[in-house]
């Protein structure tokens, strides 16, 4: 199995830029987030906050 690339928080800021922008559907735009490692990021900003959750 082929490991993901590293998270790239700049590729995430442009995928949401692009549809902020109107240049990528919705749909798109979560592909994008997906392959780039969105979940990755808000895993581990929700690991940093567990304590503010509860």
């Amino acid at each position: 199995m082929d490991t993901p690339p590293a998270t790239d928080p700049t590729k995430l800021l442009s995928d949401w830029m692009e549809f902020e922008r109107g240049e990528e559907s919705p749909g798109r735009v979560l592909a994008n987030l997906k392959t780039h490692g969105m979940r990755e990021v808000l895993e581990n900003l929700a690991e940093g906050t567990d304590s503010d959750l509860q």
